[in-house]
């Protein structure tokens, strides 16, 4: 379930050649811990043994891409390479560093693999909000979510079979934090990612519509560390999801809305706006206000490591940290009033944005992602939102506070199952 996969194919089908998957291990990448690489390595393997089937040669290339992808391209006389997409600082410069260093009569091309209609194609700007982009992506979706083409037992041989791959090589290659655990509750790979995609639909599509905002209800797909992985395409959670819209048509429409209409409109933030990650990157109106209010009193003062350790004075916000820290995942709902106190509660929006993109990306494992970066930037600094009545610290960005999630939920409930004590 993937065009750029896919497009590599067609090419070696079309010169009769052999293909060649690569993944490039670099040792470290922004706030990621071993939670993160060994939920990535493990879905690899799964990747490796596949490729094996379809006679297709995977090799786990240790290195930066600048480093070790265009040696490898001259070695096994490469005659075209095919890459995917992401809308990120760091991979568009991967990308740029490899353009560089390839040789001039190789072609290479980028996939967007990654959003159902192409970032560049969904928009050629960046756009104000949900609003201005659903008409845009909707019209569209006809022409690309389409059922994708099988890929096929590759008919090319290489001239010679890849190198067997040293897992446990690749670990000691790393240069990451080792003390963030891996979580019971998500096994990697493809085939556990489509059993929770399954377990979606039978068991918790039918109250995604009316309970998704409820913290203490199983109504989420609980699919975002597949997706961010790539170890399950979101189209092919929109395809199988959509064959129920006769049965679940709130419950499937929410869907569709969260995870095409929402999640491209973060990824069209990430493209088009550089400061994606930095107050810089929100609207002036936003930053004046913010700036406006940047002496304003706090009520309460707290470190990156009382943050992190979940031990401020608010139980609901203590819990929600904290299902991050033990889970990789904080519920949708909680994310905003999360990131929003972290506002209230430090010395600057800078410090709030740094702090939060820090907590987010070090425990999320569907952390240093675009819907993450828009999410904290959104919460802290109204991206999106505008017309609040002015308040204390936040200015006319939107506020949140406990007895307004008390009113939408039983809060004491998610507090005692994610007590410090657990």
């Amino acid at each position: 379930d993937n065009w750029a996969f896919l497009y590599a194919q067609r090419l070696a089908l079309k010169q009769e050649l052999p293909l060649h998957v690569c993944f490039c291990l670099v040792p470290k990448f922004l706030e990621a811990t071993i939670r993160h690489y060994r939920f990535m390595l493990r879905g690899l393997q799964d990747v490796a043994q596949e490729c094996a089937e379809l006679n297709i040669s995977f090799h786990l290339l240790l290195g930066y891409a600048k480093d070790v992808l265009p040696t490898f391209v001259a070695e096994h006389g490469v005659g075209g390479l095919v890459t995917d997409f992401s809308p990120l600082r760091l991979p568009r410069q991967w990308v740029e560093d490899v353009r560089e260093r390839l040789p001039e009569d190789v072609p290479f091309a980028q996939v967007d693999a990654h959003n159902i209609v192409p970032c560049w194609v969904a928009s050629s700007k960046q756009e104000y909000s949900a609003r201005t982009i659903r008409g845009k992506i909707h019209a569209q979706l006809p022409e690309f979510l389409t059922e994708f083409p099988p890929v096929v037992r590759h008919p090319h041989p290489p001239s010679c079979p890849p190198q067997p791959i040293a897992w446990e090589a690749c670990y000691s290659s790393l240069q990451v934090d080792h003390t963030v655990k891996e979580v019971e509750w998500a096994t990697p790979g493809t085939t556990a990612g489509m059993a929770v995609l399954k377990s979606f639909i039978a068991e918790r599509l039918k109250s995604f519509g009316t309970h998704r905002n409820d913290p203490n209800k199983a109504a989420l797909s609980n699919l975002s560390p597949w997706l961010h992985f790539g170890q399950v395409s979101t189209q092919r959670a929109i395809l199988e999801v959509q064959k129920h819209r006769r049965n679940y048509k709130d419950s499937v429409d929410a869907f569709v809305e969260e995870a095409v209409v929402r999640r491209e409109l973060a990824e069209n933030f990430c493209y088009y706006n550089e400061n994606y990650d930095s107050v810089q990157g929100a609207y002036d109106w936003a930053q004046t206000t913010l700036k406006l209010h940047a002496k304003d009193k706090r009520p309460y003062l707290y470190s990156l490591q009382e943050l992190e350790q979940g031990t401020t004075h608010d139980p609901l916000w203590n819990a929600a940290q904290l299902q991050m820290v033990w889970e990789g995942k904080m519920h949708g709902f909680l994310r905003m009033y999360w990131a929003k106190k972290i506002l209230e509660w430090t010395r600057s929006p800078e410090e709030a944005l740094q702090f939060a993109i820090y907590l987010n990306d070090r425990y999320e494992l569907d952390g240093r992602d675009p819907n993450g970066y828009v999410g904290c930037l959104w919460s802290i600094c109204g991206i999106h939102d505008q017309g609040w009545a002015e308040r204390p610290v936040f200015g006319k960005i939107r506020y949140m506070n406990y007895a307004g999630c008390k009113r939408k939920f039983d809060v004491e409930q998610f507090e005692r199952r994610y007590a410090p004590t657990h």
